[in-house]
């Protein structure tokens, strides 16, 4: 799935291709690397963000709880069930939280924050079947359940992280049983104790 040149970068050895160099020329004032996991709603972000934030010391930032508490919204959707987001009020909210690093940021979208902040994109994806029960089972139904279920099939969230961020950090890990995401913390872990490890001096390769 992850395909890259060989590069004397340790952390390449655990995401092939990933090159986080590439990020953001803010890295170096940050204390730690932030992190987005997106992907369609029901493939299993907040899970990942959980167990990552309380494995790893970084902090969750679940834009849905951010969009709700500090009102960075312009109503709400009846027919879609959710918060109409206003972006820049988001990004006003978010900015602060970001600055010093350590983040990892929960939303299904991650198109609308800047490159600078940003030091790995994790997109998680899942089968359609068992995307589809799982939604289902959250009590999806009409237009919500079928724009979910088309986004995840047409990779639409993959592609949008693609277009957003330099191809060299942007991650796809699947995420269709436990083992799917023990093994994924498992890795994106070890990609953070190696990123503080390369940057403890706050130098930028």
């Amino acid at each position: 799935m992850f395909k890259g040149p060989s590069q004397d970068h340790s952390s390449l050895l655990l995401f092939p291709g990933v090159d986080d160099t590439k990020a953001g020329p803010l890295r170096a004032m940050r204390k730690g690397p932030n992190i987005i996991v997106t992907g369609t709603p029901g493939v299993g972000k907040t899970t990942h963000c959980q167990e990552l934030a309380r494995d790893s010391n970084l902090r969750h930032l679940s834009v849905n709880e951010i969009v709700k508490e500090r009102e960075c919204h312009a109503g709400w959707d009846d027919e879609l069930q959710s918060w109409i987001v206003d972006e820049d009020k988001l990004l006003d909210a978010l900015e602060i939280e970001v600055k010093d690093g350590g983040c990892i940021i929960d939303w299904h979208a991650c198109d609308l924050f800047p490159k600078s902040w940003i030091d790995l994109v994790i997109v998680i994806r899942c089968n359609s079947t068992v995307l589809y029960d799982r939604l289902v089972a959250r009590g999806y139904t009409g237009k919500k359940l079928d724009e979910n279920m088309d986004a995840e099939i047409m990779e639409v969230l993959l592609e949008e992280a693609r277009e957003a961020y330099d191809q060299e950090i942007v991650v796809e890990l699947q995420s269709d049983a436990t083992e799917d995401v023990d093994s994924n913390i498992e890795r994106i872990e070890t990609w953070i104790k190696q990123w503080k490890k390369d940057h403890a001096d706050g130098s930028v390769e």
